[in-house]
């Protein structure tokens, strides 16, 4: 697996669309039962589903486990990250 523009890995494991293990997520921005949105290595992560919640949370090793019905998964962007001003004009 190649690394991410910030130097740190990122991985998802999938394990029968109930239980998601992400590595690399530097943060989690908001989550209900539907949604979770997580901030990763690799750009924003949204996750969706029903009956979501989070069963771990260590932002300092990177790690996240989402539980849950996993309908599916959304990268938007990249690694890198651009303020919403930066956005309107380019």
């Amino acid at each position: 697996m190649s690394e991410t523009p910030s130097g740190k890995k990122h991985s998802l494991i999938l394990d029968n669309r109930r239980k998601l293990s992400i590595t690399g997520a530097e943060d989690v921005n908001g989550f209900n039962e539907e949604t979770v949105s997580v901030k990763t290595t690799a750009g924003a992560l949204i996750i969706k589903g029903s009956g979501l919640h989070i069963g771990k949370l260590n932002l300092e090793t990177g790690d996240v486990a989402v539980e849950g019905v996993i309908n599916s998964l959304q990268y938007l962007g990249g690694g890198e990250s651009r303020s919403r001003l930066s956005k309107l004009f380019r």
